[in-house]
């Protein structure tokens, strides 16, 4: 038993080398899915970002887990708008669990939705298999849901809803922070010092509370910026956490750059000061990443 196959040793270093090249690369904190032809592309849910996961669940008043009991392709002359190269499909499921949501829903369901055509022209069959569904009730149709995008209906696993159930706990939260719409106005004053300013941008968001981000700077310091999420402008206001609901209302509704018509500044080198606090704002909060949504959808 203490002897080992020295081919059966080779493949073990073969494979830690692997592993290890994974995880490098993993470091950037992109996922990084194995090359391996011989194994099947991630799946939408593999791939949903923190953002895709938030949108999807804020847009729908239900979030339900669900197994297919049936599926129907409709006639292409029933399905007005369907693309081509798809099949819409009416879908029979039976509801597992109410994950998120404050409306009771049934225990069996309906739906329509659109999937991809496989080589034989052929939908893929989904009966039996476990979905989380992101979906509105119909008004007037008990057990029918609309799905609130193109890919609200994702395989279900533990991990998916595991990294789901924090979101859903923030969306509800008395304290959550407000939906942020855009900006309404910026302004950066110079200090005394040399290399000492102060920048101000108030952010409109859809129900009026106030936010605002401050800029600050002081002489061989590096610049430091914060969130204040009420009508007292906090000087010791940090940067929200990436991956947060925050971090999210910033990050994906603000624009790449200050709109001119929001810097109030009328000195040329103020403009400017307040330009570069916002672009360094912008670069600390890093990009809004969706791999299976878009704005919207």
């Amino acid at each position: 038993m203490a002897i080992i196959n020295a081919n059966l040793t080779l493949k073990f270093k073969r494979v830690g080398a692997v592993a290890l090249c994974a995880v490098m690369l993993g470091a950037s904190g992109v996922p990084v899915f194995a090359q391996d032809s011989d194994l099947p592309p991630p799946t939408a849910a593999e791939r949903a970002t923190y953002v895709d996961l938030t949108s999807l669940a804020e847009r729908s008043d239900l979030v339900i887990r669900a197994e297919i009991r049936r599926q129907i392709e409709l006639e292409p002359e029933r399905a007005p708008g369907l693309a081509p190269g798809f099949a819409r499909l009416y879908i029979e499921a039976e509801t597992l669990a109410l994950i998120g949501g404050q409306r009771a829903v049934g225990e069996s369901l309906n739906y329509l939705i659109d999937v991809p055509l496989n080589a034989r022209g052929k939908p893929e069959r989904l009966k039996n298999r476990e979905m989380l569904l992101f979906a509105n009730a119909v008004p007037g149709r008990p057990g029918s849901i609309q799905l609130t995008g193109k890919n609200a209906q994702l395989d279900y696993s533990p991990e998916l809803e595991a990294r789901l159930r924090p979101i859903l706990i923030d969306l509800v939260d008395r304290d959550r922070p407000p939906v942020v719409t855009g900006i309404r106005d910026a302004l950066a004053v110079p200090g005394t010092l040399t290399g000492e300013s102060e920048t101000q941008i108030f952010l409109e968001t859809r129900d009026g509370s106030p936010v605002s981000v401050t800029v600050l700077r002081r002489p061989g310091q590096r610049a430091v910026w914060g969130v204040s999420w009420g009508e007292i402008i906090d000087s010791a206001a940090r940067p929200p956490q990436t991956g947060t609901l925050r971090w999210y209302r910033l990050a994906c509704a603000l624009p790449q750059q200050l709109p001119s018509s929001a810097n109030l500044a009328r000195d040329a080198g103020a403009r400017r000061l307040a330009q570069n606090d916002y672009a360094l704002v912008m670069q600390d909060l890093g990009p809004c990443n969706r791999a299976i949504t878009e704005d919207g959808t």
